[in-house]
């Protein structure tokens, strides 16, 4: 995927055109009316579920919370948070965070290879506030504990294994995960206003259950280059695992994170921002940053969970903003994909693609209710880009 630097909806030095308008080499460019078309086009009027989507897409709802799941005795749980898919046989799993506290669990919904709903169940209980998390090269899903000193689970989309604590991960307010299978080794997000970046490098890949935790070391500034630097103390007691090495850099407020192509991409919610990590040489830069003055609305505000299609397109929920999803191009356009209507009192949350990339899973976390037990989660399907 092609290197990015955007500015408020503008990108620095690279594209040729975004949003409706030309993009200057070495100048910042003003982003049009936050409805401008991205490559599907425009937003349509709201569907039956709400949901304003582009030009031969459609959404379609999967679960209810407190409701039990069509094709299913089970009842799907409150506050629907990160998610992600696995191949299963000729269909595919979709797993769910729960961010309730105490209560947090993760639940899955099993689709046949027709996109039928044959079956949903829980695969972690008894958590606390259960936010992001990141799926495995190996088929796991890796649920992340939003709390102080909360932990990492290792958990089984076919409910079969039982979960289990990685407490090599360290003890941190975790927020998401994603594995690199090239250095073998999965990074991990932290949201505090003063957080920091990580990586776990497992003994043995596939294996979590020992290795070594390591933080992101560099200086003040939005771009440069980075280093590792071990955690002494991945436990986080007396001292949390972000003050245990000097010059880790702060991040506000970490939330989703990406791989892909030698790239990590992750969000820092208290600054509006998409940071880019290039791992081939250990430098990192913004990718995107609303919080810079420049005249005319940000295509993208309030940045939450982030995951990306097999076209290279990174698909990026908010956490307020205008309900939607946004688009980043590899080609620099950022544009909505998606709005929900009428859901101004909850967020975007659990985007992940199903394994073939013909439909994308999301919920919103509190629904029309603006309570916990109010979440939605959909399925929208249409010609994604491959």
């Amino acid at each position: 995927m092609e290197r990015r630097t955007f500015l408020r909806g503008a990108v620095i030095g690279t594209s040729a055109a975004a949003f409706g308008g030309t993009l200057m080499h070495g100048a910042a460019y003003a982003a049009p009316a936050q409805n401008g078309p991205g490559p599907y086009g425009a937003l349509g009027v709201a569907d039956a579920n709400g949901i304003q989507l582009p030009s031969g897409f459609s959404s379609r709802l999967i679960a209810r919370s407190g409701q039990v799941v069509s094709g299913s005795s089970y009842t799907w749980h409150n506050a629907p948070d990160g998610g992600a898919c696995f191949a299963d046989g000729n269909g595919w799993i979709y797993v769910s965070n729960s961010e309730v506290n105490p209560g947090g669990k993760v639940s899955a919904v099993k689709f046949n290879s027709s996109g039928t709903v044959t079956g949903a169940y829980q695969i972690l209980s008894n958590t606390r506030q259960n936010c992001a998390g990141g799926a495995t090269p190996w088929n796991t899903w890796l649920s992340c504990e939003e709390v102080s000193l909360g932990s990492v689970y290792e958990t089984d989309p076919w409910g079969v294994n039982a979960a289990t604590r990685r407490d090599a991960m360290g003890k941190f307010k975790h927020e998401a995960a994603a594995a690199d299978p090239v250095r073998h080794v999965v990074y991990l997000t932290e949201d505090e206003t003063d957080g920091c970046f990580y990586r776990f490098i497992p003994t043995t890949w596939g294996n979590l259950s020992s290795g070594t935790l390591q933080v992101l070391v560099a200086g003040t500034g939005t771009s440069g280059s980075f280093t590792w630097a071990t955690v002494p103390d991945p436990d986080g007691s007396p001292t949390t695992t972000r003050n245990q090495v000097s010059g880790a850099k702060r991040f506000n407020g970490g939330e989703g994170c990406h791989y892909a192509g030698d790239t990590v991409w992750f969000t820092t919610k208290g600054d509006n921002r998409l940071w880019q990590l290039n791992l081939t040489n250990s430098s990192y830069e913004l990718a995107y940053d609303d919080n810079l003055v420049n005249p005319g609305p940000a295509p993208l505000t309030g940045v939450d969970n982030v995951t990306g299609s097999s076209s290279g397109d990174l698909f990026v929920a908010e956490d307020g903003g205008n309900m939607e999803i946004c688009i980043i191009t590899p080609d620099d356009i950022v544009a909505p994909f998606l709005r929900i209507t009428g859901q101004s009192s909850s967020e975007v949350t659990g985007p992940a693609f199903s394994p073939d990339g013909t439909r994308l899973y999301f919920s919103s976390q509190r629904g029309t209710s603006g309570s916990s037990s109010g979440g939605i989660t959909y399925e929208v399907t249409g010609p994604f880009r491959t």
